[in-house]
């Protein structure tokens, strides 16, 4: 890792008079900012997390829900999982409907893993808790306009609007950590043809439901049907997660309550099972799924995590695992070359993450193929489709890799 002075005559635009350097900016409080964020002030590193949504919207925000087991067990190992630890439900199983009937896959029962499912708004509250207000970090939340600079020299500076005053400031630091999303300044700062950036699309569309209803089941929920994918995921005792496969692009006015409780009902029967508990729907919205991968995920001394690196579809709920495991990765690399000049970790970085994050985007391709290839209009992609899931529940071998994957238990990434 480079420590070599600012090249004379750098431009310094960080277009403020008044600067404070921190050892690092962390833009974006998801996840996998507020995680590095916390591993740094463990670690004794001072640092900065500027947010654009406010601290309430943020810990209010619907999203992901599933952790994998050894992301829990990382941070329970910082101190970052209390709540989690007391509060998230242990799922031993998942269940695929098809063809009118029920298929139970057991995943604890042949591996010894679980997963976790804890909704993402809440470990977010206790990630800014955590850091805000007990390890005394410092978080600007509702900035405006933030902009990077001299990413490609020693001191790299970010700069914002204050949401209070409306003025400019201006922070110098050795490292920026940009964990803003897809669409955020980070993203924004790479130069043209500094990284591939590779991406795939679906071509399909699912609208993303919240019910004010208990879970109907106590697993995860595939129906595989010839109208569509349906899914059904537990998010708390009170609130579920469905899902149904759509246009790309739909509207989602285009569905009544009334239209999507009997495309539910439809696509995820089983026989032997009770009827769904309906309740009301909190929030209606579609998702053209698309996976992206920026590789490399380092520019100078700008480090992307999480969704400004990668995303990856809801089809296999790995987007809020490949965030943690950015940041513990990054978190710790950080610490080590700041603390005692170990850069190792922070070279290394970029090629460590993304070995997890395409196999977990080949999974999400493959069992985007079982869900939706009935659905196709395609009878060979439907008679493969049905091999895959006949495979799934009659070969120990194909039931163990399967099992890998969706519990991201590889020993090797």
């Amino acid at each position: 890792m480079s420590t070599d002075s600012p090249p004379s005559g750098s431009s310094g635009s960080s277009g403020s008079g008044s600067s404070r350097h921190v050892p690092v900016v962390v833009v974006g409080a998801g996840p996998a900012g507020l995680t590095v964020g916390n591993i740094l002030r463990a670690g004794s590193v001072d640092c900065a997390v500027l947010e654009a949504e406010s601290r309430e919207f943020i810990e209010r925000r619907p999203r992901a829900g599933v952790i994998e087991e050894w992301a829990v067990r990382e941070l329970q190992r910082r101190g970052l999982a209390d709540n989690l630890s007391e509060r998230a439900q242990r799922h031993s199983s998942c269940e695929f409907r098809f063809g009118g009937e029920r298929y139970r896959f057991p995943y604890t029962e042949l591996t010894g893993r679980h997963h976790w499912v804890y909704p993402q708004p809440l470990l977010v509250a206790d990630l800014v808790h955590e850091y805000v207000d007990v390890r005394g970090g410092d978080a600007r939340f509702s900035v405006r306009d933030v902009a990077l600079h001299d990413l490609d020299t020693a001191r790299p500076s970010v700069t914002y609007t204050c949401p209070e005053t409306g003025e400019r400031r201006s922070l110098t630091c050795d490292f920026v950590v940009g964990a803003d999303g897809p669409r955020g300044a980070a993203r924004a700062a790479l130069p043209t043809g500094h990284a591939r950036i590779a991406r795939h699309d679906y071509g399909i569309g699912w609208l993303a439901l919240l019910a004010e209803a208990p879970p109907s089941s106590d697993c995860v929920l595939f129906g595989i049907h010839p109208d569509g994918f349906a899914g059904h995921m537990a998010r708390s005792p009170g609130v579920t997660r469905y899902y149904l496969q759509c246009p790309p692009g739909d509207d989602p006015d285009n569905w009544s309550d009334d239209r999507v409780w009997s495309e539910l009902h439809q696509r995820l029967e089983g026989a032997g099972s009770p009827p769904l508990t309906e309740g009301p729907l909190i929030e209606k919205r579609v998702l053209d799924l698309h996976d992206h991968v920026v590789e490399p995920m380092t520019y100078g001394r700008l480090f992307l995590a999480g969704d400004s690196a990668h995303l990856v579809a809801p089809i296999a709920a790995k987007g809020m695992n490949l965030a943690l495991h950015d940041a513990f990765l990054l978190g710790d690399a950080l610490v080590a070359y700041l603390d005692g000049g170990d850069g190792s970790g922070l070279d290394d970085y970029s090629e460590a993450c993304l070995r997890r994050v395409w196999d977990y985007q080949e999974f999400s391709q493959w069992l985007s193929e079982v869900y939706h290839g009935t659905s196709a209009g395609d009878p060979f992609r439907a008679g493969t489709t049905f091999a895959r899931l006949r495979r799934l529940f009659t070969s120990p071998v194909a039931a163990a890799a399967f099992a890998e994957q969706y519990l991201g238990t590889a020993e090797r990434y």
